[in-house]
């Protein structure tokens, strides 16, 4: 039976590789950091007396530094207990408390025509990338420059040029044997029964590929060369390969980023396209970005599935204030132990192209070691820049700040989040000595004076 890659990617993320291979090995409790979900063990491949069997739940992958064997959840069952790959796949779906999906041919069928429609997205992506090289590229080539891109990324990203013209992608793609079925079903073209003549979805646009969590192309953003165009960047449409809301933008990139990069630590989420590239150019290779509107649960949630802490990035303006703001109420009823969410907010006028552009990562890195964490955020949005003196406004704080942190839905969180309220309640309305001094006149009771 064929399995679905998003099947396999659900089982592998609700179940812990440590699960799986703690059920065959005992932990060096010396070694293993379990709160970090690093884990290490005497090899069971092989007879060892020092543990140097490494298991890492972040990258759901092991690794013997003795005898060489590595792999993810199904190779371990495969290779050390005999299993099938079916019935791996099996036992990991039991030990997540997921169904084994059932034989179905139309679903086989709907797989099979996504690899289909990746094929023609990857035609797409290369006949951009050559667009990019001819003459009617040479505007977006020179954009690029002056935003400071060197070959080297823009071939690491495959940025490419849509021409100004109706048609050509779509003629490039029938002469290669394209159905216009396929065309369609991309997202390539503007069709429908009030469009008599298809004609082609970008157009003089910079284009840029937006990769699954396998590097497999499944759909486009593009930025306007013409600067009275109705829309500075448009992504591509909903289609059967891309559901934008549960999308980043370099997911792929980051994460293997987080996984063997020295230094990255956790992912950062900035607005755009451009900020990701400019920081990848920069060395900071762990940066994603929502496809051009406001982070959803689904994005947040692919982030938490590769490291517990993230950082979301906003500009220090207002709107970007208001939207550090709406990230919060996004994230507080998902809270739980260990996962939770900082922010950092850049200078006001600034975005992270722009400091990185001439002084390289070091300002950037600066925002980041300035994050805040999600508690701190709450208390600025409720409590920053308010007036509370008086008993019934202090009183309306209070129950504004309870009923936000009623909606954690993990009891143990929400309990501490209620307590971190209380304390800083008492702090901020505990007036001072001299506060309350002057509230009686500058005399202490008992103290008439004279």
């Amino acid at each position: 039976m064929r399995f679905s890659n998003d099947f396999l990617d659900e089982i592998r993320d609700r179940v812990p590789i440590s699960a799986v291979v703690g059920r065959r090995v005992t932990w060096d409790r010396k070694k293993t950091n379990v709160s970090r979900g690093d884990y290490w063990a005497c090899c069971p491949f092989h007879g060892e007396k020092s543990p140097s069997f490494h298991c890492e739940d972040r990258k759901g992958r092991y690794h013997c530094f003795g005898c060489g064997v590595s792999g993810d959840h199904f190779r371990f069952l495969t290779d050390l207990e005999g299993l099938s790959f079916p019935e791996a796949v099996q036992q990991i779906a039991d030990m997540a408390g997921i169904a084994m999906p059932k034989a179905d041919p139309q679903a086989e069928r709907r797989e099979k025509e996504r690899t289909t429609l990746q094929d023609v997205m990857e035609m797409a992506t290369q006949f951009f990338q050559d667009q990019l090289q001819t003459a009617s590229g040479a505007r977006a080539r020179a954009y690029l420059r002056e935003r400071g891109l060197s070959g080297r990324t823009i071939e690491t990203f495959r940025l490419g040029y849509a021409p100004e013209s109706r048609n050509a992608l779509k003629e490039y793609l029938a002469g290669k044997g394209v159905p216009k079925e396929q065309i369609e079903a991309c997202g390539l073209v503007r069709h429908g029964p009030d469009i008599p003549v298809s004609y082609d979805y970008f157009r003089d646009r910079i284009m840029f590929p937006i990769l699954s969590s396998r590097d497999k192309v499944i759909a486009f953003g593009g930025r306007a060369m013409a600067p009275d165009a109705m829309a500075k960047y448009m992504n591509s449409p909903e289609t059967e390969l891309f559901h934008k809301g549960n999308v980043l933008f370099n997911f792929s990139r980051a994460r293997r980023a987080l996984q063997g990069a020295a230094g990255a630590d956790t992912i950062i989420a900035v607005e755009g396209y451009m900020d990701v590239i400019a920081l990848h150019q920069a060395g900071i290779e762990n940066a994603v970005a929502p496809l051009g509107t406001a982070l959803t649960e689904n994005q947040l949630d692919l982030m938490w599935k590769m490291t517990p802490v993230p950082v979301l990035c906003f500009d220090g303006d207002g709107a970007g204030q208001r939207a550090a703001f709406r990230a919060v109420d996004l994230a507080l009823p998902h809270l739980k132990p260990g996962r939770s969410v900082r922010f950092a907010m850049l200078p006001d006028g600034k975005d992270p192209d722009d400091l990185v552009k001439q002084d390289g990562r070091a300002p950037f890195d600066k925002v980041l070691s300035e994050a805040r964490p999600l508690a701190e955020m709450l208390w600025v949005r409720e409590a920053g820049g308010g007036q509370f003196d008086t008993p019934e406004k202090r009183a309306e704080l209070e129950a504004r700040m309870k009923q936000v942190v009623a909606v954690i839905a993990d009891e143990n969180v929400r309990r501490h989040y209620q307590q971190d309220v209380r304390d800083r309640l008492n702090a901020f309305f505990q007036p001072n000595q001299a506060a309350r001094n002057e509230r009686r006149g500058g005399f202490e009771p008992g103290n008439r004076g004279g």
